[in-house]
């Protein structure tokens, strides 16, 4: 049987995506009203789904069900991060990341899909910048960076997630998108974009705490 894998999909993975980032909000929203001992809980919980769901891509794709549920409780996890930026700087610095989140995502993901160029060559090394980011805050876990430290690893993280948001949606465009593989690849966006948010956040929230 054959299997559609053009870019008839795509308006699917970003309607997905736009759920995502839907379900993401209500879960920020839900974050006020959970109780912080099960941040902790739930952090893990998140970490487990986001492993399940890449160890089995190769088998089997991931349920619309599920990638609603995880996007959900991503929004309650990173609650807390928005609150401290918004107690520590205001809501204009949170609404100042999520702006320019949104404009550099769009401007990459045009771009991505109407050039000629084939950006898989990326793959290798964006994965081996994320595996040193994740280092990178394990290390800083035990033994804390710097405000300029921060800053330089947010500004790493911003070209990183750029990076995959150039790689995702030119990877849909060049090799396709079944049906099946809607849900993870919304993911995977929805990854990108929370990612970006959240280190340009940081960023705008050092730049404010100097003025």
């Amino acid at each position: 049987m054959y299997v559609q894998t053009s870019t008839e999909h795509l308006p699917s993975v970003m309607r997905a995506f736009a759920m995502s980032i839907a379900f993401a909000l209500l879960g920020a929203m839900a974050g006020v009203y959970v109780p912080p001992a099960l941040f902790l809980p739930l952090i893990i919980l998140e970490i487990g789904m986001l492993l399940f769901a890449f160890l089995i891509r190769k088998k089997r794709t991931i349920s619309y069900t599920f990638l609603y549920a995880f996007t959900f409780i991503s929004g309650i996890t990173t609650y807390p991060i928005i609150y401290h930026y918004m107690a520590q700087s205001g809501g204009k610095v949170v609404f100042l990341a999520l702006g320019t989140t949104t404009v550099v995502f769009a401007g990459i993901g045009v771009y991505a899909t109407k050039t000629k160029r084939n950006f898989s060559w990326m793959g290798g090394m964006l994965m081996a910048a994320l595996l040193a980011l994740i280092a990178i805050s394990i290390f800083n876990l035990i033994w804390p960076l710097s405000s300029t430290g921060m800053l330089a690893f947010s500004f790493v993280g911003v070209l990183v997630f750029s990076g995959y948001i150039l790689f995702d949606f030119n990877r849909m465009k060049h090799y396709g998108v079944t049906a099946e593989e809607v849900p993870l690849m919304a993911l995977n966006l929805y990854l990108d974009f929370v990612n970006l948010f959240i280190n340009l956040l940081r960023i705008f929230g050092i730049l404010s705490s100097d003025d």
